[in-house]
């Protein structure tokens, strides 16, 4: 199983992380956005009561003189960028550090500051009117809106390293997690290849979850593994205890056979006879070679195997064959040496056999039959291919299995064991083995690593 980029971003710890993250940003926004509006509300509330504490200091001036005396005093020590004082008096004069004007595009502040006439920003007013005059003080709302990028400032300070910190943490859970989930997918995938020795082992360190899962795994692939190997011990054994009486009873026969007295009427009754056990040993000698074969022994005989002189020789003893039943047997053998591979070469001659005869049974006299070899950096295919009828996509893993036969091929000679040995003969050299569709006809290809 490969770690991809998908794959870890639909993992559950990754997905737990994120999820927690979304919560813990939502509930921290919630809170920072909480935090802004009391504050602010409480900044201009603050700001209201300083302007009606100001408004109340000017109210109590006892005359228009005195009023104007009083703001012109506090205006020559106030920043009007600050706090704007501006006093229209009964007779039309200002008094101030900045007149609040209004036009068309709304209020505007304008001051007697050296190059700035005009003082922009937001400002907090409360306008009264005072013995015949018109009074108004504002304050600038300035700390008020820098109170925006005050918490802008806690928002990155504190939330995005907890959110780059947390997912840092669900993406390093992941990957470990990924690669625990990896080990028992990978033993999963070679218990269903057919190698019930595959275990996912030690899981100390693992979460206490995915070492259950893989508890469980090993424990489910002991009971098969053991099921399995019971019952192959029983087919060996029915196949070997059998095989010996059978054939007493074929020498049995074949020496009625050979009697002179015997009616012709009897003697094909008895050639008929010889002939289905033929067939029953053939059975049985296929059953004991599929639980050698399985057993894993024929390992101690592996050697290099030059595929290309194997295939030559094998399509030059069922050419003839092939002609008498007016089919064509090709040998397409790539100019370039074919590297090695490890192996039986028996065995491998009885697979390349085993899949020539096949093609040569089940296809119609004009069909084709081409046996080829290919290879590339990391593997070489060996391939048999024909024009057959083929096999339907829904049955092709049937055919692997013992004693399977198609329906229209019960009609021809064969016990169902052919491609069930090629299967096995492939599997003990680790080689991969695809049955597919040839547009028309069946293709079967054994790709050996290497």
């Amino acid at each position: 199983m490969t770690l991809t980029r998908d794959s870890m971003l639909r993992s559950m710890p990754l997905r737990l992380a994120g999820g927690l993250v979304l919560l813990f940003s939502v509930v921290s926004l919630l809170g920072l956005l909480a935090s802004y509006v009391y504050t602010q509300a409480s900044f201009e509330q603050t700001m209201r009561a300083d302007l009606t504490q100001d408004m109340a200091g000017f109210r109590a001036a006892p005359s228009a003189a005195a009023l104007a005396t009083l703001v012109q005093a506090e205006a020559r020590s106030t920043n009007p960028e600050r706090v704007v004082l501006s006093y229209f008096a009964p007779n039309g004069l200002h008094y101030g550090n900045a007149v609040v004007a209004r036009d068309a595009d709304g209020y505007r502040i304008l001051s007697d500051l050296p190059g700035q006439p005009e003082i922009t920003g937001r400002y907090l007013a409360l306008t009264a009117s005072l013995r015949g005059g018109q009074l108004t003080v504002a304050r600038s709302r300035a700390q008020i809106d820098a109170l925006r990028g005050v918490f802008q400032n806690i928002l990155g300070l504190s939330l995005l390293p907890t959110i780059l910190i947390a997912l840092s943490g669900g993406l390093i859970l992941a990957r470990r997690g990924a690669r625990h989930v990896a080990v028992i997918s990978g033993t999963l995938d070679q218990l269903t290849s057919g190698n019930l020795g595959a275990r996912v082992g030690d899981a100390s360190g693992w979460s206490d979850d995915l070492a259950r899962i893989g508890a469980k795994v090993d424990q489910m692939a002991r009971s098969q593994e053991d099921t399995v190997a019971n019952l192959r011990q029983v087919s060996s054994d029915i196949a070997h205890d059998l095989k010996t009486p059978i054939q007493r009873v074929a020498v049995h026969l074949d020496e009625l056979s050979q009697s002179k007295d015997l009616p012709d009427g009897e003697r094909a009754l008895v050639d008929k006879a010889l002939a289905e056990l033929d067939g029953i040993v053939s059975v049985f000698h296929s059953l004991l070679q599929l639980a050698q074969i399985e057993s894993g022994s024929p390992r101690a005989r592996f050697a290099p195997v030059d595929l290309t002189a194997l295939c030559q020789t094998l399509c030059d003893v069922y050419e003839p064959s092939a002609a008498e039943n007016g089919q064509t047997l090709t040998c397409a053998l790539p100019d370039d040496p074919v590297r090695t591979v490890v192996g039986d070469r028996n065995l491998l001659g009885q697979v390349l056999a085993n899949l020539i005869e096949n093609a040569l049974r089940h296809t119609p006299m004009g069909s084709s039959i081409t046996v080829a070899l290919s290879q590339s950096a990391t593997h070489v295919d060996l391939s048999v291919t024909d024009s057959g009828p083929g096999i339907p996509p829904e049955e092709r893993e049937l055919v692997l299995r013992r004693l399977y036969r198609l329906d229209r091929s019960r009609t021809t000679p064969g016990n169902g064991l052919g491609l069930s040995l090629v299967a096995s003969i492939a599997q003990v050299h680790d080689a991969e083995l695809t049955l597919s569709d040839a547009g028309p006809g069946l293709r079967v290809t054994l790709r050996f690593p290497g």
